[in-house]
């Protein structure tokens, strides 16, 4: 991806977010821009409007932690994106190449068998190990079947960005589709911020760009989020409605991938659902899942 163009897109879509009642900024006569003007987030920075201009130009490389931590600040920016902005800026001065994780061979990456004795031993709720891209490189017994939807894709590695927005399955699985939609964008955005080498991740994008006008609008307003922990809301095929809380771990031994467990409240009517759905895998082969809730 064109760095330059990434951090320009990125400020310039931060700047247009935030009105001068919320920057505390006095506004004088007609607004032709929205949001705030460069010289008053270089005011609120501190920094020159030359200087501004040109770091909203795309020109990162070189500026101190100092100054991404002031423009973070007058931009308002929460955690996720203040991170964004920050890989944005070792991207540009080439720090990112060095920090970033190595390149994956091209065959499919499979769990070791220790780590997935470790997903099958988590029998409380479907367990999941995803990278950047949102493909779902590994999954416990719960997770198959609670996926079994998004493994129903042919493409291998079966992928939640193509499902989300490609499958009508998914409108379904997930009853607030809208945040759904919105969530997975961010998270592939802050992906491509972490790693903006990883040409997948390119290709991901540009086809997902070219086929869903839906990805196409959420991409283009460079919305990023850190994905650790919550409570997401699903509709499955065979047990219906789950209420899933979820936590979110980095592998530290597989650099790029996390697991996200989840489980329900117990003694809850999810809780019950998870048991049905267990039962249900149990007595279904693993080939077979799919086929079933389709």
């Amino acid at each position: 991806m064109d760095n330059r163009a990434e951090v320009r897109e990125f400020l310039v879509s931060r700047r247009a977010k935030i009105t001068p009642d919320q920057a505390g900024v006095t506004s004088h006569g007609q607004r032709r821009v929205p949001g705030l003007r460069r010289s008053e987030v270089a005011a609120l920075a501190g920094v020159s409007v030359e200087y501004y201009a040109k770091l909203e130009r795309g020109a990162l490389a070189g500026v101190s932690a100092s100054v991404l931590d002031a423009i973070a600040r007058a931009l308002r920016l929460d955690a996720a994106e203040r991170a964004h902005l920050f890989h944005l800026a070792q991207a540009a001065d080439g720090t990112a190449a060095i920090i970033r994780p190595r390149r994956r061979p091209s065959t499919r990456w499979s769990p070791r068998p220790s780590l997935q004795w470790t997903l099958d031993a988590y029998t409380a709720g479907p367990a999941i190990i995803v990278n950047g891209r949102q493909d779902l490189l590994a999954a416990n017994l719960l997770g198959r079947a609670f996926y079994a939807d998004v493994y129903a894709d042919p493409t291998a590695p079966p992928n939640f960005a193509r499902f989300t927005f490609l499958d009508t399955a998914a409108r379904r699985f997930f009853p607030d589709w809208d945040l759904a939609a919105d969530m997975c964008v961010a998270n592939l955005r802050t992906a491509a911020g972490r790693d903006p080498h990883d040409k997948d991740l390119h290709d991901l994008v540009g086809e997902l760009s070219t086929r869903s006008a839906e990805f196409a609008r959420r991409w283009g307003a460079h919305d990023v989020r850190t994905h650790g922990t919550g409570v997401k809301h699903f509709h499955h095929a065979v047990v219906g409605d789950l209420d899933l809380a979820y936590e979110s771990l980095d592998l530290v031994a597989e650099p790029g991938l996390r697991m996200t467990l989840y489980a329900a409240e117990p003694a809850s009517p999810t809780a019950h659902a998870l048991a049905l759905l267990a039962s249900w895998a149990t007595a279904v082969p693993t080939r077979d899942v799919a086929s079933q809730t389709t």
